[in-house]
């Protein structure tokens, strides 16, 4: 499983230790969102800016249908204006050209991006939206590590607003932090 991750409030007055950790996640405005692994790491940084993020586990329907209408090319381009039979401009890194086992051989340089010529060399050129779909939701990368994707999802505000107040927690009648009806939220969003 992964994290869907929305950054809830906006830029002013957020301290610095959040907002090192927001530009971490590529969380820089409001309403921008990014699938992150499940794992100690991410918990932990995420309930370092609970106050300023909601977040939720999701599944790989649900990142598919995410990817397919937010997913961004450059900051002007849809993914879904691309059409994904010829995929001309997504071209993905060596990590989505391999299976994930190969992943796990592949050799991490000091930026922590995968390289291996052998795997470049074994797998396809283009790489559709399942194999994508189904490497971040195996919690194999970050979106950050996958060139031909943006590592965020510009939201808008959501239809009918908020149904709970915007700056408490979850657990106060409000939307931040972990959020178990953050999916309701964001399919309004989109």
């Amino acid at each position: 499983m992964v994290y869907l991750v929305v950054r809830m409030k906006g830029t002013v007055n957020v301290p610095y230790w959040a907002r090192i950790t927001l530009e971490s996640l590529s969380l820089n405005k409001r309403f921008r969102a990014t699938i992150i692994p499940e794992n100690e790491q991410t918990l932990g940084m995420l309930r370092k800016i609970k106050e300023f993020v909601s977040w939720t586990s999701v599944d790989a329907e649900f990142i598919r249908e995410f990817i397919e209408k937010k997913g961004r090319i450059s900051a002007s381009k849809l993914l879904s204006t691309t059409t994904t039979a010829t995929n001309s401009a997504m071209n993905t890194t060596t990590a989505l050209e391999a299976a994930p086992t190969e992943i796990a051989t592949a050799s991490v340089d000091h930026e922590g991006n995968i390289n291996n010529n052998d795997v470049e060399s074994k797998g396809p050129q283009n790489t559709d939206l399942s194999k994508i779909v189904s490497i971040i939701s195996q919690n194999e990368l970050y979106l950050s590590k996958i060139s031909g994707i943006k590592p965020w999802f510009a939201l808008n505000p959501p239809k009918g607003g908020f149904k709970r107040k915007s700056k408490r927690s979850y657990s106060q009648d409000g939307i931040l932090g972990e959020n178990k009806e953050l999916l309701s939220i964001v399919k309004r969003m989109m």
